[in-house]
């Protein structure tokens, strides 16, 4: 993007958190847990609107390497365990995001919620908000650092702390919709909702701590779709995209 095309542009959120799925990293040929081209293609766009003065945090999923709540149904795995599990698979891939920001000249700091000093700084929060200030990128990583804890949970406690304008949510679909989508033809998409309207309606847009930690701190959130053309920086600068929650 050219920086021309950068300064005509006016960010609607300064300070954001971007809450990714793990599955988005997965290749899908290959099986792969990193899909290095995705990771590279979303980073670009991190790129962009750290370039428009966005300050960005990311919280990332680990999913794509293994999902505490999955193994401990499927495998048998202690629930405890598996969430740690989980947690340090997001460690990975909030190290593949730093790797990767950093070819493209993006400062990044990766800050884990579980002591791990040779791999990442712990989580403190004047210092992920400094960080913020010199126009760094803040990767959170290790969720909570509790188990029965999600990383939506770890992106509203977050999001809360930082004080964020807006969790940015992508997924796979284009906002929130009063029933799936992909079974039924006649869903209606929502362009805004209300925390009460989204309780109402039983709408699965967070986990419910998550959604709760949201309504309580007024975090507004917003869900997009990942898949759609520059839909990061889009958001980020007003366009109509997605179904703001507020």
């Amino acid at each position: 993007m050219s920086s021309a095309s950068n300064s005509a542009e006016k960010p609607k959120y300064k300070r954001v958190v971007l809450k990714l799925s793990g599955e988005v990293l997965r290749c899908s040929e290959t099986g792969d847990p990193i899909a290095w081209n995705t990771l590279r293609k979303i980073c670009q766009q991190i790129k962009d609107i750290r370039e428009l003065g966005v300050q960005v945090c990311i919280v990332i999923g680990g999913g794509n390497i293994f999902r505490g709540l999955s193994g401990s149904t499927d495998q048998g795995v202690d629930r405890t365990t598996g969430d740690y599990m989980g947690m340090l698979s997001t460690v990975i891939n909030g190290l593949a995001f730093m790797e990767c920001l950093e070819k493209m000249g993006v400062q990044t700091r990766v800050q884990t919620s579980i002591p791990m000093n040779q791999v990442a700084e712990p989580f403190i929060l004047r210092r992920a908000i400094r960080h913020l200030e010199k126009g760094r990128v803040v990767i959170f990583v290790a969720g909570t650092g509790n188990p029965y804890f999600s990383t939506d949970t770890t992106a509203a406690l977050r999001a809360s702390e930082i004080e964020a304008e807006v969790i940015m949510k992508a997924t796979k679909v284009d906002g929130i919709y009063d029933k799936d989508p992909m079974k039924f033809d006649d869903a209606v998409r929502y362009d805004t909702l209300s925390y009460i309207d989204a309780l109402q309606q039983r709408l699965n847009i967070l986990d419910s701590t998550a959604f709760s930690l949201c309504m309580d701190n007024e975090v507004p959130i917003l869900v997009f779709s990942l898949n759609e053309t520059d839909s990061i920086r889009r958001a980020i600068i007003g366009e109509n995209v997605g179904t703001l929650v507020s």
